[in-house]
């Protein structure tokens, strides 16, 4: 006689049998005729067979073209020379900097037979660190083809459209700060240019942004100097202000022309309304006595 409790453990021994895939038959041909159902498992492997890690879909993200140079390698003091100034992805860290220093630094490499763009593509992955690195390496194999792509994707990444407005709204905004002297506040209004080349802005709009931003005293000298002959030198002046100046100047006459010109006076020819002729009064010849008061009279009925 069989317990309830035997008849569970009967059917908990019956559930955890792994379950079996078996082909149906063939209900139209005869059974006969047909092969044996063929029994497949879900999965035979071991559990340490499951649980190893993949070998495959360790590809880079970058493709670089395939170089048919001889003899090319990238040498050691190529490399420590890409890390000496690498990229961290921090906030306050310029991606058009590092990329500005990455072009000059690879501008001075020349390998024969061998694209520039392909050194680029080589040696850029050794110019990250930190999150930089782990940005690119979180990339999907074999997404970047160019040089111009990878670009594309490290300024996007770390320069996002919020930054550039931030920095287009400080550019907006600049003002000389009360203990800045010219030079430094030209030199910070520069840095900002630099640190968004896309801002947008005309020359002639940074010009007239900075001029605004400066305090009466150093506007009445800009003033001064943009009075200078743009072909004469002024000794101790940097070249940067001499630019500066220059283009001080060309704001100044930009403004004058822009300002409304007065409406132009037509000549007046001498007519007088006496007689009608093209002469003065006292050289009218009607003007003689009564003659005058009676014209006059006769003009105005």
């Amino acid at each position: 006689m069989r317990t309830r409790s035997q008849s569970r453990n009967s059917n908990r021994q019956q559930q955890q049998v792994p379950p079996t895939f078996v082909e149906p038959f063939n209900l139209v041909e005869p059974i006969e005729n047909q092969a044996p159902p063929v029994v497949t498992m879900a999965d035979n492997r071991t559990m340490a067979q499951l649980l190893e890690a993949p070998t495959e879909g360790y590809e880079d993200a970058i493709v670089v073209p395939e170089i048919t140079a001889d003899n090319f390698e990238l040498k050691h003091g190529l490399l420590t020379l890409v890390q000496n100034k690498q990229f961290f992805g921090h906030d306050k860290e310029d991606p058009h900097a590092h990329i500005r220093y990455f072009n000059k630094i690879t501008s001075t490499m020349k390998f024969p037979n061998v694209p520039s763009t392909s050194v680029k593509l080589m040696l850029f992955p050794f110019s990250l660190e930190g999150a930089a690195r782990i940005w690119l390496e979180k990339e999907p194999p074999r997404s970047i083809l160019t040089w111009d792509d990878l670009v594309s994707k490290f300024i996007n990444k770390f320069f996002p459209p919020s930054k550039t407005t931030n920095l287009r709204n400080e550019i907006t905004r600049f003002q000389q700060r009360f203990d800045e002297t010219f030079y430094e506040a030209w030199d910070r209004f520069n840095d900002l240019l630099r640190a968004c080349p896309h801002h947008g802005f005309s020359e002639l709009h940074q010009l007239d942004t900075f001029y605004n931003a400066l305090n009466s005293n150093d506007q009445d000298s800009l003033n001064s100097a943009a009075g200078v002959s743009l072909s004469s030198s002024t000794p101790g002046i940097s070249p940067d202000v001499s630019e500066l100046k220059d283009m001080v100047k060309a704001l100044l006459l930009d403004k004058k022309n822009q300002s409304q010109a007065p409406a132009p006076v037509k000549a007046v020819e001498e007519s007088y309304v006496t007689c009608g002729g093209a002469h003065s009064y006292r050289n009218c010849p009607t003007t003689d006595g009564n003659v005058y008061r009676d014209n006059i009279q006769e003009y105005v009925s």
